[in-house]
């Protein structure tokens, strides 16, 4: 049985960490390459870092940082935020990112998925999908979760398997920042309409919370970032919680 992954995200504007609530209200966590340096060394199995400086000087600070956590660091990360081209996804692939990942430029360009997969493989492409429940669908989002779109989750998550996503980054717009748990039915039902591996965002308050996600939600990896910044779960301990709950973890 293939193990379930514990992914610490770290959202990263003008060279510092940040979080917050639904999208909204943003507050520095701390500096993203120690952070990244102790979620390792406590066992997380994968980090993903979101660049959400929208200046062309962000992008070069992002450059940077990613050469320095590619140097910390002994696990995989995925870099993603501000790649609207293969060769922005090779600038980051080349700074030492194990994958790249897309969200509001694969929506105004799918074929953006094709390309960067095409040119790297599937296995380096993560699309990331931000959607909210209204008016009885889950519609997709755009720009930080600012943008309406066109799409739906499921179509779009289909569309961008086959276009070459190796793996869907769902997270729930509702969920996002609360610690009320995660969209598991969905989740459930989104996972078995794929065939490529589902990561779950959004929602994370407990050690139960992650618990469910597995269980119910059968997702493929769970990530979370408020929960990790502040302490309130240590990556061990929810390892040993998980494997008690009959869950396969990689310690």
């Amino acid at each position: 049985m293939v193990a379930k992954r514990i992914i610490p995200c770290l959202d990263v504007h003008d060279g510092k960490t940040v979080k917050g609530v639904n999208f909204l209200n943003l507050r520095e966590v701390g500096d993203p390459v120690q952070l990244g340096k102790k979620y390792a060394q406590q066992g997380a199995d994968e980090l993903v870092y979101l660049d959400i400086s929208a200046t062309q000087e962000g992008r070069k600070t992002f450059c940077d940082l990613v050469k320095r956590v590619a140097k910390e660091l002994n696990i995989p990360f995925t870099d993603g935020g501000g790649i609207f081209s293969a060769d922005g996804a090779a600038l980051l692939l080349e700074s030492g990112a194990d994958k790249i990942s897309i969200n509001s430029a694969a929506i105004a360009n799918p074929v953006l998925i094709d390309k960067i997969s095409a040119r790297y493989g599937s296995q380096f492409v993560v699309v990331a999908i931000d959607a909210k429940f209204e008016k009885g669908q889950w519609g997709v989002k755009s720009s930080g979760g600012k943008k309406d779109t066109t799409r739906e989750l499921f179509e779009w998550a289909y569309e961008a398997q086959e276009r070459g996503a190796g793996e869907i980054l769902f997270t729930s717009m509702d969920h996002d920042g609360t610690k009320s748990g995660f969209a598991n039915e969905t989740l459930e039902l989104l996972g078995s309409r794929l065939r490529v591996p589902l990561i779950a965002s959004g929602g994370a308050g407990s050690m139960e919370h992650f618990a469910d996600v597995f269980i119910k939600g059968r997702a493929d990896a769970a990530l979370a970032a408020s929960v990790f910044h502040n302490g309130e779960i240590g990556i061990q301990s929810l390892k040993s919680f998980l494997l008690g709950s009959g869950i396969v973890v990689r310690f």
